[in-house]
Order: C-alpha cells, then structure tokens, then sequence
C-alpha cells in the first residue's frame, strides 16, 4: 500500500517548514534512510530521509512553505495507483471569483483551474504550467506554447516564462533608468530566526568584561601541534580557546548556564557553540562535551561542522544544547568587539586579532602577541564578580596552558 510522506516536526516549536529542493523526482526508486528533499527550518537547510521504501510516485508540493504533518509526497510500488486527494470546494460562479484572482495572485504550487484550461498544447492537450507562470506569461505576452518547461514532467515555472521574456526581441529600447531601484531581498527562515534571537538578546539586561591575555606560550604549543598533526586537521587558535574555555568553565560552573525565565540551569557539560558567517547567515554549531575531548579531537570536531555550515548542511542536533559560545572575529584582523548573548545562554566571549603590543614585564616595557577577549554576561545569571574570575581563569589558561590540563 502506497505511503503518504508528511512533513516531520524536526525540532520543538516547528510549525512549517519550506521544501527547497527534491532529490528524487517521480518514478525514482527510494530507499527508506535516503535522502529525498531538502527542507529549510527556521534554524537550518538539511537533507530530509525517506521514511520508506519504493518508488516515488507522486510529489504532491514540489516547494514552497509548507505546514507540520502536509502531505508532500507518496512512495509506494511501481505502478500503484496512488490515493486521491480530497475533494475540491464546489466550484463558483465566474463573476464570484473574478475579483479574487485579481486581488490574490496565484502561487506556484496552487490550481488555478481558469488558467488551466485556457491553454491548449501543440497535440491538443493542456500546457502544464503552474499558476504563477501563467500569470507573468500573460502579463510579459509571452506565448507558453512556445515554452519548454523545466520543472516536473516538463511543467512550465515561472523561471522559464521569465528567461523567454528576457530572450525576446524588443521593438524598441527601453529608456536608461534615471536611479538605481531599491532591491528587496525577502528573510528567509533563518535571517528570521536571527532577527528574533538577537531581539531577545537585546531585551536582557547584559554587561561585558575585557581583559588582554599574553599569547606567547599558547602560540608556541599550537606551533607544535600544528607540528604532530601528522596530515590531520591543524588546531588553530580557536582550537586551543575552545579546550581552555571548557576546562575554565568546569572550574566556574555558574557560567556554563542557561536562563529559563524561572530558574538557572548548571550544564555538566561544556558544550561550547563555535558562531560561523555562512552565505544564509550567522549559525553556531556546538562541539559537545569539550572538556573531555583533546585539542586535536576538537579541531576535528571544528573542521567538520564549520564545513557542513558553510555548506548548508547542518542538522538540527548540531545547533542544540550549546551552554557556551565563541565568537572570534581576530582573522579579519578586529581588534576588540563585542558580542551579542546567545540565549538562554549565560555569556558569550568575543575573541580578538592576536597583535603584538608593548606590556610591562619585570619593570621594563617588552613586545608580545596579545590578544583581547570581552566577555558579554546576562546579569540574570551572572554577578560581575563571578564573570570577572572566569575570565581571570581563561587569561591564566591561556599564559599558562599546562594548568588547563
């Protein structure tokens, strides 16, 4: 019996979620486990797994937005007939729905049953063209007939109507445009999310806390691992940061916390989340259990999710449970900045460029590489006093790496 594949809930709180591509297109075979479409959340763009086995039969949203629990497509065995879906409302009077369509233009995944079959084909049958591409054929005077479509089963998209507007000669030039036209570019799920998130972190009522750190033996042992990685992953600095900052955040648990509105959750755990500049935005990925891993363990971990990040590859579990963040901009050569919570989190550290600079050492002025770190705390969870010791304890770290260990 055919399966119907509904849209999974894929984190607490999702309500819909938006189909950016299909993997398989109808009649591919499918096994159960396999990736089948890609789906765009609220926190990430993932790869979507087959809930069974079979052939595809029918893909029942192609993309768009789409609700929790929406048939979006059916798999089954070849040739079964696949399940009818429910009956369209009784149709109206024209005149009824004229002024609708006027108001409401029709999107690509919705019938348009006027349009539909308005159109015959070169054979005699109907142009399968979605509503959207029928709309901008009509107002471009673009012929569909005259159109070779690129979506499923050959359907005409509003991409094809446009690319053959585009390629159409013009009787006349159109005149130099006196300015230049404002480009809109819509949120997408994540820029939302962003938008929210930083909105809330805004609403805490937040201080931060600098402090500069000698980092002449921390660069000497990354130099060396760098040196044993043996055509591993090279640790980098924020490799390094990160071990330091979970061994500090053991030692001052008060920090590794989250802020429930009602309580302080102290995390066992320091699952510190690494903020990356993606093309879709602003994510951070967690390495989990920090304090246990090595360097180089660590490095890797770091490696793998910045690339699937960048990549849009991210799953959802790689976003959870972080109970700390890093946020290092010194490869773009930033001196100091400061860094926007992370909620629920309790603080999120801001990492600079590693400059030499001249410090007092034994009553003389000496060059040495530094580096500045601000610490941002959501005073609900933290005292200054408390904040202030923790990144005491990252500097001392830092000058004094074998003390982390």
């Amino acid at each position: 019996m055919a399966t119907e594949i509904k849209l999974p809930r894929l984190g607490q709180g999702m309500e819909s979620g938006t189909i950016v591509k299909w993997l398989k297109a109808e009649g591919d075979p499918v096994e159960k486990g396999e990736p089948l479409y890609e789906l765009d959340t609220d926190k990430v763009t993932q790869e979507v797994e087959a809930d069974a086995s079979g052939v595809l039969l029918k893909i029942a949203i192609a993309e768009g937005e789409v609700e929790v629990g929406k048939t979006i497509a059916v798999i089954g065995k070849e040739g079964e007939a696949v399940p009818e879906e429910a009956p369209a409302p009784a149709e109206k009077p024209k005149q009824a729905r004229e002024p609708a369509r006027a108001t409401t233009p029709p999107r690509e995944d919705e019938p348009d049953i006027a349009s539909t079959a308005a159109e015959p084909s070169r054979d005699g049958g109907r142009i399968k063209a979605s509503p959207l591409a029928r709309r901008i054929a009509r107002e471009r005077g673009v012929e569909l007939a005259q159109i070779q479509g690129t979506g499923p089963d050959g359907r005409i998209v509003a991409e094809d109507v446009e690319r053959a507007a585009a390629a159409a000669p013009t009787a006349v030039a159109a005149p130099a445009p006196v300015a230049a036209e404002i480009e809109r570019v819509p949120l997408t799920s994540l820029r939302k999310t962003i938008a929210r998130r930083l909105t809330e972190a805004w609403q805490a009522p937040a201080f931060q806390i600098s402090m500069s750190a000698d980092m002449s033996r921390a660069l000497a042992i990354r130099a060396r691992l760098v040196e044993l990685a043996a055509g591993g992953t090279k640790p980098t600095i924020s490799d390094l940061l990160t071990k330091v900052c979970a061994a500090a955040l053991m030692r001052h648990r008060a920090v590794n916390a989250t802020f429930t509105g009602d309580a302080i959750d102290l995390h066992p755990s320091a699952n510190v989340g690494i903020a990356v500049a993606s093309e879709r935005g602003l994510v951070v990925p967690v390495i989990h259990g920090c304090e246990r891993l090595s360097i180089q363990e660590i490095a890797a971990a770091r490696a793998d999710v910045v690339e699937r990040a960048r990549g849009g590859k991210l799953q959802s579990a790689d976003l959870e449970d972080g109970t700390f963040t890093i946020s290092n901009l010194g490869m773009y050569g930033v001196e100091q900045f400061v860094a926007v919570l992370n909620p629920p989190q309790a603080a999120i550290l801001a990492v600079g460029a590693v400059e030499d600079r001249a410090a007092p050492r034994d009553g003389a002025v000496v060059v040495r590489p530094m580096m500045s770190m601000t610490l941002t705390c959501d005073h609900r969870s933290l005292d200054g006093a408390v904040a202030a010791d923790f990144l005491r304890t990252v500097k001392t770290f830092l000058e004094e790496p074998g003390l982390a260990l």
